[in-house]
């Protein structure tokens, strides 16, 4: 689906959108970095806005910019960085490079934003699915069947025991000792791919007390909610959605065709007996086929691959049972050892050419709890931390910027030439993260670039 028009008026050319005001084409070139943050400001631009008489005297533009900038930057003191340099300069970097006129206080972006559900921001995804689209990226990170990998899952990205930190959005943990743990979780869906480190963030979905108390309620519930507002913008006809053991049940698995889309997740022998009995009643050869390969693994040690799979299985001992496609992997060292056993179920057809890529589309949906959210909460991004709790959306919409963020990073990293470079030269995350906070802090730069 196209990106959502800016506050000027847009129109679609050639699949690109114009800003009249601007004169601003969205196309991924050297300019992302700079053509997003135009984008963010004329979205925040048109935030609801309840303030009255002298409280009005920052722009919303200003202060949406300005948190999102503490998120791109990873730097919580970024803001009064810029502060000084403004006194002691007459310029700073918040101005050059995230058109921010005036700095708020921490406090008054807090007070402003907490009204603020984060819906309003949620076209910039669409901004970034574009951006990533145009650059190529989306199309060679097609898997197994040219097909495009969605993988969900949910993370926390607010917790807290204090009965003073919380707010009706809250979902509740009731511990045996008498404590209550309040947090927030969101389904943060990426697109994945066996053959590339990144991904691609898109929509999330935020799970709500509504959606239940128990784990796998509440996930698949958001879920369910998920497909039904996105599956129109995100589906191409040929995608498929990875999810782990939690999403392999029948109700789940045909909301996810009812959709259009395809499915590909883990299916454990533990919570689904019936299924693995039949598949080990299947005669062999006839019903249930296998593979050997023998490949090299980490380390440049080889590695025995044993794959099997059966087709029109199903999945449950119901009389509508959900007839699904069956595969498992088992991978043995030299000497015989398991490393590593997985199973999945999917309504793909699984021959002896395909078997191998499924497994590893599979595999790869490890990617969305390795290269998304662990990095988001232990590479720099803090997700968990509590930036600003408020009363009504606040945690939530800034949890959006700092995804945002991390989209805006993955694309640089994508399309930029000198981010890529800068960024393979430090190496580390983190550290490149420490050089642009120092040199933002001590030397002005006129432009991103």
């Amino acid at each position: 689906m196209p990106a959502s028009p800016c506050r000027h008026g847009s129109s679609p050319i050639c699949n690109l959108y114009f800003c009249p005001r601007t004169g601003i084409s969205w196309r991924v070139n050297s300019r992302a970095f700079d053509l997003l943050i135009e984008r963010l400001r004329c979205v925040a631009a048109e935030l609801p806005d309840r303030r009255t008489g002298d409280n009005t005297q920052f722009d919303m533009a200003d202060i949406a910019l300005s948190a999102f900038a503490v998120f791109f930057s990873q730097c919580p003191s970024f803001l009064s960085y810029q502060q000084a340099m403004e006194r002691t300069r007459g310029r700073n970097n918040a101005r050059s490079l995230f058109q921010i006129k005036r700095i708020p206080t921490d406090n008054h972006i807090r007070h402003t934003l907490d009204p603020i559900a984060p819906h309003h921001l949620l076209g910039l995804f669409d901004d970034l699915h574009l951006a990533f689209d145009q650059a190529g990226l989306l199309e060679a990170m097609r898997a197994v069947q040219h097909t495009r990998l969605i993988a969900l899952d949910a993370t926390w990205y607010f917790s807290s025991q204090s009965r003073n930190v919380c707010c009706p959005n809250c979902s509740c943990i009731e511990h045996a000792e008498g404590k209550t743990t309040h947090f927030h979780s969101a389904i943060t869906p990426v697109i994945v791919s066996p053959g590339h480190s990144q991904v691609v963030p898109l929509r999330p979905e935020f799970i709500t007390p509504q959606d239940g108390q128990v784990k796998q309620d509440c996930e698949i519930a958001a879920a369910k909610r998920w497909l039904a507002a996105h599956a129109a913008r995100y589906g191409t006809g040929n995608d498929t959605l990875l999810g782990d053991d939690l999403y392999a049940h029948q109700p789940f698995c045909r909301q996810v065709l009812l959709h259009g889309f395809h499915f590909l997740f883990t299916c454990k022998p533990s919570s689904h007996t019936t299924l693995q009995q039949w598949v080990e009643g299947l005669e062999p050869g006839r019903q249930l086929h296998t593979l050997k390969q023998r490949v090299k693994g980490r380390g440049n040690r080889w590695e025995h691959h044993l794959y099997r799979w059966a087709n029109g299985v199903p999945l449950t001992d119901r009389d509508d049972a959900l007839p699904v496609n069956w595969c498992e992997l088992t991978v043995t060292d030299s000497e015989g050892a398991v490393r590593y056993r997985n199973s999945f179920i999917t309504d793909w057809n699984i021959t002896a050419e395909n078997v191998a890529g499924w497994v590893a589309a599979g595999r790869a949906r490890w990617k969305i709890e390795n290269e998304s959210n662990n990095v988001l909460k232990n590479r720099g991004y803090h997700l968990e931390h509590n930036f600003g709790h408020g009363k009504q959306h606040l945690s939530s919409l800034l949890a959006t910027m700092n995804l945002l963020a991390f989209g805006l990073h993955t694309l640089l990293e994508s399309t930029d030439g000198d981010y890529r470079l800068i960024r393979a030269a430090l190496g580390a995350r983190r550290r490149f993260f420490q050089h642009l906070e120092a040199l933002t802090s001590y030397l002005h730069f006129e432009s991103w670039e």
